[in-house]
């Protein structure tokens, strides 16, 4: 839940808010216990520094405009993501929520005017007059800050609609997802490995209390579930799943250990929403690149352009994968004793969900079946892995396989000879 709180229009922007409209307040208060603070405005700015008038009008003149701005600018902004969202994909609106400058530029004119009416009421003639210039002068700084803060904002959203920039802030943030739950470099599994599938942890099955896809597992805190009721636990959907309300989502050993409580905590090391994010679902950031493309290689669109710049990112994206040892399938405590097994998606399915789809709608399109096959090249240069330099080499024959018959013998023999450099 806080990782959905902190990507969206909440937290960030409402925090700065919070802070500038208690600085207003304080200011002005400081203000009026210390009198003497007024003497460091220069005249020039207040030539009277007792004229209440003037202080009101200012702070109610810049909190009333900056409410306009933000009224206009964000409308405009959400009405540009709607078009954006409907051209490329619906689903890059979770990347724009999660952009820092919007959110930055969103709490910084927001707490403007919280600043500005927090400090309103110290401006005041009755019982005696006051009117806070330093904290004035502290809202005339601000209101100069917002000025240049919008052009910068209107300069950064220009470049943050076009796609290029869309593709590639989703293949960056989809890496730093791999970062973090990859860290260690990829290593050949010898065969013989214990995975999910065999651990026979039992016929207790826990249900999905509701309905959902799988956002995000705390492995640690299963493990030391696991350990602490001395039971194994499998998990039977990965990460980016759906699971229906009342369908199995675990299995557990010895269920006479596991009382309803106990239960109620396995169930919590789950996060389950209705909407996939990309905080430990590498395949999510995948499907939206592979959104944009499919959109862009159809007939209504069809701007070829476009997708080869999303097979670029894609490629890019499976060779930090191909380059990372993938998430332990299990999970032991102590040393020798399996606790849970977890299934997470690999590389031949992560193969699949980034170039089957394009595949499938290029046959006809040369020029994006030849970049398929320059990106299988470059991930198979980039990995020793056998079994994935096979999966890419399989790929490839299915990408030239595809296109006959749709591409003239010229264009089949190009790329023959482009399959022959992934192999």
């Amino acid at each position: 839940m806080f990782y959905s709180l902190r990507g969206g229009f909440l937290i960030r922007p409402l925090s700065v808010a919070l802070v500038l409209g208690c600085i207003g307040a304080l200011l002005s208060e400081t203000e009026e216990a210390f009198p003497a603070i007024n003497a460091w405005v220069p005249r020039t700015l207040f030539p009277s520094h007792t004229d209440p008038q003037v202080a009101q009008v200012i702070l109610g003149g810049i909190a009333t405009s900056i409410m306009t701005v933000v009224s206009i600018v964000f409308a405009i902004l959400l009405m540009t993501l709607t078009l954006a969202s409907m051209q490329f994909s619906p689903r890059i609106i979770v990347s724009f929520s999660r952009d820092r400058v919007t959110q930055w530029t969103l709490g910084i004119f927001l707490g403007t005017f919280s600043y500005c009416m927090a400090a309103l009421p110290a401006a005041r003639s009755v019982p005696y007059p006051f009117a806070p210039v330093a904290t004035v002068l502290g809202a005339m700084v601000l209101a100069i800050s917002c000025v240049a803060l919008l052009l910068f904002f209107i300069h950064h959203i220009s470049h943050a609609i076009s796609v290029n920039f869309i593709v590639d802030r989703i293949a960056a943030e989809t890496e730093a997802v791999i970062d973090e739950i990859m860290p260690r470099p990829h290593r050949v599994r010898r065969p013989g490995m214990v995975g999910p599938d065999q651990l026979d942890p039992g016929e207790a099955v826990i249900r999905c209390p509701v309905s959902g896809y799988i956002r995000f597992i705390d492995t640690k805190r299963l493990a030391e579930l696991a350990k602490t009721c001395r039971v194994r636990v499998k998990v039977l959907r990965r990460v980016g799943h759906f699971v229906p309300e009342g369908l199995p989502l675990l299995l557990v050993s010895k269920p006479l250990k596991l009382s309803p409580d106990r239960v109620a905590a396995l169930l919590r090391a789950f996060d389950l929403g209705p909407a996939r994010t990309l905080q430990q679902d590498i395949e999510f950031g995948v499907l939206q690149i592979v959104d944009i493309a499919l959109k862009a290689i159809s007939p209504a669109v069809n701007d070829p352009t476009t997708a080869i710049n999303c097979v670029d990112q894609l490629s890019r994206i499976l060779i930090r994968f191909s380059s990372r040892d993938q998430p332990a399938p299990m999970l032991y405590d102590p040393p020798g004793v399996a606790r849970v097994a977890i299934p997470w998606i690999g590389f031949h399915k992560l193969l699949a969900s980034a170039f089957e789809q394009i595949r499938f709608y290029a046959k006809a399109d040369i020029s994006v079946s030849m970049r398929l096959l320059r990106a299988s090249g470059d991930i198979a240069a980039c990995t020793q892995d056998p079994g994935y330099r096979e999966a890419l080499g399989e790929f490839g024959s299915r990408v030239v396989a595809g296109c006959d018959g749709h591409v003239d013998e010229r264009g089949m023999a190009e790329l023959r000879r482009r399959l022959a450099r992934v192999d």
